[in-house]
């Protein structure tokens, strides 16, 4: 059994696997999983979360869509033919930029390379958390099959809301005003 603990600003960070164009058109809730992506990214900048960005075959898939393109700090993405994005040294250079112990992983697709990044990730020691509504596949089951991979491995099924008031702690500060905009 997963042992959970509650997320700090200092020791988390927000991964984002392959939003794509080409890969978000064919996606079962594009629309959900861009909002959700957008809110946790808001998330980033107001308490300066590391961000990782994987565009898988880029050439092929597109770059990734601009809604999201438009919410993150940088546009810098590990471009990536491998599914685990624990396989790429671009990758793994970055996740190394700061010591983190907390990944909030996000994305397409669920049964894929969500899944073979998380299993990944969990053996490196990092704890995972899945905010489920911010990641898809093409279908419903694949999906399904791929968070209960993922709670299996040992990592932690949550939600966007969830992630994101963990890391404001409390009402009443500036970065709660902001957010509060962002997640109402």
């Amino acid at each position: 059994m997963t042992k959970i603990s509650l997320l700090t600003r200092e020791a988390t960070g927000l991964i984002i696997v392959d939003t794509q164009e080409r890969l978000m058109q064919v996606m079962g809730n594009p629309d959900r999983v861009t909002d959700r992506i957008v809110k946790l990214l808001h998330l980033s900048r107001l308490f300066n979360l590391p961000v990782i960005l994987t565009e898988q075959n880029p050439k092929l898939l597109g770059p990734t869509i601009p809604a999201v393109k438009a919410a993150l700090p940088q546009y810098h993405p590990v471009e990536k033919l491998d599914f685990d994005c624990c396989n790429v040294d671009g990758f793994n250079e970055r996740l190394q930029e700061r010591p983190l112990r907390n990944i909030i992983l996000t994305g397409v697709e669920t049964h894929i390379c969500i899944f073979q990044t998380c299993v990944s990730l969990l053996e490196r020691g990092y704890t995972v958390h899945i905010p489920h509504h911010a990641m898809d596949s093409r279908t419903a089951d694949n999906w399904h099959i791929g968070l209960s991979l993922m709670r299996e491995a040992g990592a932690v099924i949550t939600s966007a809301e969830t992630i994101i008031f963990q890391i404001l702690k409390r009402a009443g500060t500036m970065e709660f005003k902001e957010m509060l905009k962002v997640v109402k």
